[in-house]
């Protein structure tokens, strides 16, 4: 049987979406062919490696895509948008023949103060995407 396709949207595709990428292949990768992108990408922000790497996910092979990339190509079961600028913007074009779901974030990109202070906020969005991504898991494990 074949994976099903997710898709992550934000709008940079630098922090949310990369980690909730990295978790739900982490947590389901056995049965989702995951995938992130951004409205307007702007490359994987270091802080987003640096707290991944302390949960053990390296993500230093992820890519920063446009989300025009997959305009087309793929059929998406699920678009998760992370941002209410993805939300807003997303096209319909993706998803259209599956499910769109909205899990809005705090952006730790737009994070100010000292590194442990940008960390910290980095952390806590991580540490919030996991348990939303191992409830969603849960949900349809259970559904």
């Amino acid at each position: 049987m074949a994976k099903a396709n997710v898709l992550f949207l934000c709008t940079g595709n630098s922090a949310r979406s990369q980690i909730a990428e990295a978790f739900l292949r982490k947590y389901a990768g056995d049965r989702f062919e995951v995938f992130s992108a951004g409205l307007e990408p702007k490359g994987i922000n270091p802080y987003t490696i640096r707290v991944m790497d302390e949960v053990g996910l390296d993500i230093r092979h992820h890519t920063s895509d446009s989300v025009k990339t997959y305009m087309g190509q793929k059929h998406f079961r699920y678009v998760i948008t992370v941002c209410a600028q993805a939300d807003k913007n997303c096209p319909a074009a993706l998803w259209h023949l599956g499910t769109k779901l909205h899990w809005p974030f705090d952006d730790p990109a737009a994070a100010t103060g000292s590194d442990e202070e940008i960390m910290k906020q980095f952390r806590q969005v991580r540490d919030q995407i996991e348990g939303r991504i191992k409830a969603w898991v849960g949900e349809l494990e259970t559904a």
